[in-house]
């Protein structure tokens, strides 16, 4: 049985409400499949290519504080719609899926305080999440000739 990688409700408010479907499900949690790495789709490898791609050259320039806070927010609704993009076309299997929901909120936590959409918090906090998230797919998915990005801030 294959299953969307998230529902429509999903990529409509990724910021709120993002875990609905994975509680649901009994909350998944951050695990191998037996060891090996999830199997991925194409929509998935190129969205996260891309999330990635928007993340890395950035990282020069919040690392040099050279980042404004419009910055930051014009980086965050980027790596939105290409998590909606995720959602609206990959598929995968259940269990594979919940993983991912797992994935993508940590992503969409980081986006928000990016944003500024969370009290107390830096968009620096933000990135350092989003890039966390980035690096947490490079471990749980299969993609070939992935590479994590930098974490020391």
């Amino acid at each position: 049985m294959i299953a969307a990688c998230a529902p429509a409700a999903f990529a409509a408010t990724p910021a709120s409400g993002a875990h609905a479907h994975e509680q649901a499900a009994g909350s998944p949690a951050l695990r191998l499949d037996h060891g090996r790495k999830w199997a991925t789709d194409a929509p998935l490898r190129q969205g996260m290519a891309r999330i990635r791609g928007l993340v890395a050259p950035q990282l020069a320039a919040a690392h040099g504080g050279r980042l404004e806070p419009a910055d930051y927010a014009a980086l965050a609704t980027k790596i939105d719609a290409e998590v909606a993009a995720i959602v609206k076309d990959c598929r995968l299997p259940p269990e594979a899926d919940g993983v991912l929901h797992v994935v993508l909120g940590e992503l969409l936590a980081g986006t928000g305080t990016l944003a500024g959409r969370t009290a107390g918090a830096t968009p620096v906090d933000g990135l350092v999440q989003v890039v966390a998230a980035v690096n947490t797919y490079g471990r749980y998915f299969e993609h070939p000739g992935w590479k994590p990005l930098a974490e020391a801030h």
